[in-house]
């Protein structure tokens, strides 16, 4: 056999063997996609929520919670996401008894949310001054004006870059993996070393991911031509 011959054959083999994965470890990756999509969607609306406090502290008046809110967003900012899951899971394990996917998700949300507050700050703040000054002349309190006239505006100009945020989250959420949690990642890890075949398995998740993401992004496209339309 001549060695482009014997190449061929080692091509065609790889093929085989990387399809035989893919099918084969179905199971496997469809519960770590399952759990990749629940550890997402779940620390992303406690981030929103986060996200909203933080960036309300950071445009009001008080220059005490405007420093709260900065040193907050600094600090995540500032500092590796994997630090922050390992500091957040061991330091809260020392003193509350707590699962993979509940610390997985408080450092999800911790870390998104300092992001997320300055979308909302900036969001927030692009909407023209008239639209505080007119609720303030038809008799509404600041707080008022703010969740009827400014909030509504804000969000809709925040779709495309939470868009982004929700997909970069959804990504780094492999980063869960290194406290034992087995969702895609952790099950590419834990495949790819009981068979010695990492490369495959790295090769299949990066397939769900670029799937998933696909999906997503879909759907933030979809929300933006909607809001456009209303507009």
């Amino acid at each position: 056999m001549c060695t482009s011959e014997y190449k061929g054959l080692n091509i065609l083999q790889s093929i085989f063997h990387f399809f035989d994965v893919l099918t084969g470890s179905f199971d496997l990756f469809l519960n770590g996609l399952l759990l990749t999509v629940e550890l997402t969607f779940v620390s992303l609306v406690v981030a929103l929520v986060i996200g909203l406090f933080f960036s309300l502290l950071k445009i009001s008046n008080s220059k005490i919670l405007e420093w709260i809110a900065d040193i907050y967003i600094w600090a995540v900012r500032g500092t590796p996401l994997i630090v922050q899951i390992f500091i957040l899971y061991y330091g809260l394990t020392a003193f509350v008894e707590l699962s993979a996917f509940t610390a997985g998700t408080a450092a999800l949300a911790f870390h998104n949310g300092a992001y997320i507050a300055e979308i909302f700050r900036g969001s927030i703040q692009s909407i023209d001054n008239g639209q505080s000054e007119a609720g303030n002349s038809l008799g509404m309190s600041r707080m008022l004006t703010m969740r009827r006239i400014i909030l509504p505006q804000a969000f809709r100009r925040a779709v495309p870059p939470l868009g982004n945020q929700f997909i970069i989250a959804l990504k780094d959420s492999s980063l869960i993996s290194f406290i034992g949690m087995q969702e895609l990642f952790g099950v590419a890890n834990t495949q790819g070393s009981n068979n010695f075949d990492f490369l495959t398995f790295y090769v299949v998740v990066a397939i769900y991911y670029l799937f998933v993401v696909l999906i997503l992004t879909l759907i933030v496209n979809r929300i933006e031509k909607k809001m456009s339309t209303g507009d």
